[in-house]
């Protein structure tokens, strides 16, 4: 049998048990199954003593004789001696016990077949979960077995499981059994997936010892052994196919070159009121060496809010413009365009280069002139939302294209930039997130990237003190809003909903708005509101308002997450902050300290707090550091749930490694996947042809994250 067999020939699985384990966890082969791994695993290695068990206590199995049967009907009373009417019993009460007492188990379900088997004076290995019911310790449905089924050392797998395939007969039990059957079919002629070279340098077991242990380990050290094997198998592979995608396209990506830095971009930088930070200088001089190779530039710029990515965005453009090209910056929102536009024509002073903006809301002879102006190649940037990528916007030289917030388009959206390059060329590609990933997710969702980091602050940003406080402090909360308002500042309140929801007990926006008019009544106060479901024209109106300093105060939902620029500001409220993950708190928190005046994040927290929402608002009050706050939200959440990652997903499904949990055999696998790539790029030297193989396999045609098409 192989591991491609359909799991419906599997011994024991049949058709009916087949659609179950197809529907309910996605198993169609034998080999689907055998990586299907426990998700924990049950020492059974000891016996306790019925005397030592306590409630408290997880999984555990001891010997015992039957010494007492009772079948009792629903209200309680024990049915009469005679015929057995198993009908009647709604639960079938034994009393087992060793030399040292007695403890009750109870059945609900399979009566008749326990009545039957566990008869007075026989003796069992039973293996449950104490429970205490009315004073007294007792197990429910436990596992029971035969005495002499117990052999010390023994681990037992524990499966992912569903009501429905309990229902079907697929107990913990039966998928034990199924995974042994497929075991002894599938081992005795199972291939290798690694070649040797891999497996001795990398001192990793076989994959027969690998498989066989993980399900039905003999101890802790085989475990150990076979986990690391199956772990770096599946993240090398997931690495040797990205980085083979990246060999591959710098190689063979003909990119626009770009010898010249320009007079434009002297012209910007020497103007400059302040010195770049050391990362900034760094993060140039890598895309610099891009622009310069003649091959295609596909760069990920990550950089925490205020780090300085918009200053990098400028220089890069200006390098395109010093030789003889243009360049475009796509932003999500039209706010964030605009915002964009507004900085960048303060750094284009000095250098005499013309930027436009080109929004959805543009006007019709804007439009032509912008038209015109890109066409001839007057204009040097094009500053825009997703009008920059219309049929009718034609580029006479387009050389770089910089898209922000890289998640928030759609794939097709961002493709139709390639066809809009000089001379039929793709233009470089710059992507910048402000949203930190975690080292290892980056490595995997943009692995054939390469990627930059600006982690460091300009100097002179002060941080943002940081507070969680409960409903009590509502009343001084305000009072601090008065103080900073009366300084000439102002805030944010945040809200997490729009409308009402009877069943969930937290601050919503219609709510919070009415209440903060009337602690902040006109005509001392002016209050904004912004929010989803509101025109594209409102929210420009009312968040101009703010940004202007016409109101002081904007109750919002998170649609002022990314982006939103408002120096001014300097108190970010956070109603129900625990109903936001890391990622956006601190996105949120993003929005203020932007200017010189000390600013504050006031997290306002429900009564009901969970320990996990309790441990995100306490990094966020301890660390201002967004990868910090990034891998500590991957480890609570997930990679798929990361804020901005969650539309793209992982390129392939992980069934036993974790990006959260596995960053260094990650890293290891990277490094390992590059050293045999570097020394065999096509994968055709002797041993080599299992990863080609491998390679050639569904499950590796990943997106590619990279070529934004």
């Amino acid at each position: 049998m192989k591991m491609e067999t359909d799991i419906q020939y599997l011994p024991g699985v049949g058709p009916k048990r087949a659609e179950l384990l197809r529907g309910e966890l996605g198993i169609a082969t034998v080999g689907d199954l055998l990586h299907c791994y426990p998700f924990r695993y049950i020492d059974r290695s000891s016996l306790q003593k019925i005397a030592d068990l306590h409630p408290d206590q997880s999984y555990i199995q001891f010997r015992a004789t039957v010494r007492k049967v009772r079948l009792l009907a629903k209200n309680g009373a024990e049915l009469p001696d005679g015929p057995v009417k198993y009908n009647l019993a709604s639960r079938l009460s034994i009393l087992v016990g060793d030399e040292t007492g007695e403890i009750e188990v109870v059945f609900f379900k399979g009566i008749k077949w326990m009545h039957t088997r566990l008869v007075p004076g026989a003796s069992f290995i039973f293996f449950g979960k104490p429970s205490l019911f009315n004073g007294r310790i007792n197990m429910v449905h436990p596992e029971v077995d035969p005495p002499d089924s117990f052999s010390a050392g023994t681990l037992s797998g524990v499966y992912n499981s569903t009501e429905r395939l309990r229902n079907g007969g697929l107990t913990g039990k039966a998928m034990l059994k199924l995974m042994n059957a497929a075991l002894e079919m599938v081992l005795p002629t199972l291939q290798e997936t690694l070649p040797e070279d891999v497996l001795r340098e990398k001192a990793l077991c076989p994959l027969s010892f690998a498989l066989r242990q993980i399900h039905f380990p003999k101890d802790q050290d085989a475990l150990a052994r076979a986990t690391y094997r199956l772990k770096f198998e599946e993240l090398f592979y997931l690495q040797l196919s990205l980085v083979k995608q990246k060999y591959i396209r710098s190689r063979s990506a003909v990119g626009i070159p770009m010898p010249h830095v320009g007079t434009a971009f002297h012209a910007c930088y020497h103007a400059l009121p302040y010195s770049l930070t050391g990362a900034q200088q760094r993060v140039i001089k890598e895309i610099r060496e891009d622009l310069v190779s003649g091959h295609q530039m596909n760069r990920l710029l990550q950089g925490d809010v205020g780090s300085g990515k918009t200053m990098v965005a400028v220089l890069s453009a200006l390098i395109a413009i010093g030789n003889g090209y243009q360049a475009c910056i796509m932003a999500p929102t039209e706010v964030l365009a605009q915002q964009h536009f507004a900085n960048i024509s303060r750094y284009l002073e000095p250098t005499g280069v013309k930027a436009v903006l080109l929004t959805g809301t543009s006007g019709v002879a804007a439009r032509r002139e912008i038209h015109a102006g890109l066409e001839d190649g007057s204009i040097g940037i094009a500053i825009g939302t997703h009008a920059l990528i219309e049929d009718n916007v034609r580029f006479k030289a387009l050389g770089l294209a910089i898209i922000d917030e890289q998640h928030r388009f759609g794939v097709e959206q961002r493709s139709r930039l390639w066809g809009k390059g000089a001379g039929g060329v793709p233009p470089h590609i710059l992507v910048m997130t402000a949203t930190p990933i975690p080292r290892t997710l980056a490595m995997t969702l943009y692995g054939d990237l390469d990627v930059s980091v600006i982690d460091e602050m300009p100097p002179g940003r002060k941080p943002v003190q940081t507070i969680c406080v409960g409903e009590n402090k509502r009343h001084a909360m305000h009072n601090f809003i008065r103080e900073e308002i009366a300084k000439g500042r102002q805030a944010f309140i945040v809200y997490p909903m729009i409308f009402e929801n009877e069943k969930l007990d937290y601050k919503n926006l219609e709510l919070g708005y009415e209440e903060i008019v009337k602690a902040f009544p006109l005509p001392d106060y002016k209050v904004a509101i912004v929010h989803g479901q509101q025109t594209p024209q409102e929210k420009d109106f009312n968040m101009s308002a703010f940004a202007a300093g016409r109101a002081q105060i904007l109750v919002s939902t998170t649609v002022i997450e990314v982006g939103v620029d408002v120096p001014n500001a300097s108190v970010m409220v956070i109603e129900s902050a625990e109903r936001f993950g890391l990622s956006q708190l601190h996105q949120l928190r993003g929005r203020v300290g932007r200017g010189a005046d000390k600013s504050y994040c006031i997290l306002m927290r429900g009564k009901k707090v969970s320990k996990e929402s309790q441990r995100r608002l306490e990094l966020m009050c301890a660390t201002e550091n967004g990868f910090e706050i990034a891998e500590e939200d991957m480890k609570l959440r997930g990679p798929g749930d990361l804020e901005g990652t969650q539309q793209s997903g992982l390129p392939i499904t992980l069934n036993i490694a974790s990006l959260a949990k596995d960053g260094l055999i990650l890293s290891d696998a990277r490094t390992y996947a590059e050293y045999i790539l570097e020394a065999d790029p096509t994968l055709t030297k002797p041993g080599h042809e299992i990863l080609a193989a491998e390679l050639r396999k569904d499950k590796y045609n990943l997106k590619d994250f990279s070529q934004i098409s």
